[in-house]
């Protein structure tokens, strides 16, 4: 039995593990995340963000979205890799927090000269 690895993250992938995506071989998580690529502008995430506040008007935030959060709080600006390495987080899981710290209208992005930064909405 011949092991490959996952084109994206590197992990090791089994026959039976491996997934087929525009000709890479993908591990799971790398093939959803390739058919369901993170979108922060979604209008329709965002009305659905603001219906599902809870009835002190917050939202109910997953620990790495309250360490995100606060992360930016705290600091300001933060660029997204800075943002991973603070939280022990790849980039792409602080973008698909981000995505949804930004459709609840707590974070937004803004650029400043080449880097794209979180920051408070």
């Amino acid at each position: 039995m011949t092991e490959t690895v996952c084109f994206k993250c590197g992990a090791p992938l089994s026959p039976e593990e491996r997934r087929e995506y525009a000709g890479q071989a993908l591990c799971e998580d790398c093939y959803m995340d390739a058919l369901s690529p993170t979108r922060t502008c979604d209008p329709w995430a965002v009305h659905t963000a603001r219906s599902l506040k809870d009835s002190q008007g917050r939202h109910q935030l997953t620990p790495s979205q309250q360490q995100l959060y606060d992360l930016v709080q705290k600091k300001g600006e933060v660029p997204f890799p800075e943002a991973a390495r603070n939280l022990g987080l790849t980039e792409d899981e602080v973008r698909r927090e981000f995505a949804v710290l930004r459709h609840m209208e707590l974070l937004r992005g803004c650029k400043r000269e080449h880097l794209v930064l979180m920051t408070l909405f």
